[in-house]
C-alpha cells in the first residue's frame, strides 16, 4: 500500500514573491512553523540537498532527514525525495504553481510509503500530511500575501 495527498491554496501575490519565497530554503525556518533549521549539503545547478530539523514534537523527539529538491522555473514545479527516509519506505513530493485572476495556486503533491515498522501506517500518514498541510500552507499564504502588501506599500510611498 502506499500513501497520496493532494493540497493546495491561492496566495493572493505575484508569482514572483511566491515562487522566490517558497523556495528559498535558508529562509524556510521563518516560513513554516514545524521547522526549527536547515543546513543545506549542497547545491548543484537548480538541485539542492539539504537536512531539514522540526521542532521537538510532543513527545519530545526532534525529527530530521535529508530531503533533495529540483526546481524548475520554466515549468513552475519542483521535485522533491528523501534522500534519508526515517520511517518511509519512500517520499516524494511536488511542488507545482499555476498564475490564476486571484493570485498564485501552490500545489503539493506527496506520494510516499511508510516502512513496515514504521510507528504509523499509510493512512495515518496520509491523514496527518493533509491536516498539516492545510495548516503550513495558510500560514504560507499569510506570511506571503503580507510581504506582497509590504511591497506594494513601500512601492506608492512618496521619496
Amino acid at each position: 500500500m502506499s500513501g497520496h495527498t493532494d493540497n493546495s491554496i491561492i496566495i493572493d501575490a505575484p508569482l514572483d514573491l511566491v515562487w522566490d519565497m517558497t523556495n528559498d530554503i535558508e529562509n524556510w525556518p521563518q516560513l513554516f512553523s514545524e521547522y526549527a533549521s536547515v543546513e543545506v549539503l549542497s547545491r548543484k545547478g537548480d538541485t539542492t540537498t539539504f537536512r531539514l530539523t522540526m521542532h521537538p514534537d510532543a513527545d519530545g523527539k526532534v525529527w530530521n532527514w535529508v530531503s533533495e529538491r529540483t526546481m524548475d522555473r520554466a515549468r513552475l514545479t519542483v521535485n522533491a525525495h528523501r534522500v534519508e527516509t526515517g520511517p518511509f519506505a519512500h517520499m516524494n513530493i511536488r511542488w507545482e504553481y499555476a498564475e490564476l485572476p486571484g493570485g498564485v495556486r501552490m500545489r503539493w503533491v506527496q506520494d510516499f510509503a511508510m516502512k513496515p515498522d514504521a510507528p504509523v501506517d499509510d493512512e495515518w500518514m496520509t491523514d496527518n500530511i493533509n491536516r498539516n498541510s492545510r495548516t503550513q500552507m495558510a500560514l504560507i499564504r499569510d506570511r506571503i500575501e503580507q510581504a506582497a502588501g509590504e511591497r506594494r506599500s513601500a512601492s506608492v510611498m512618496p521619496a
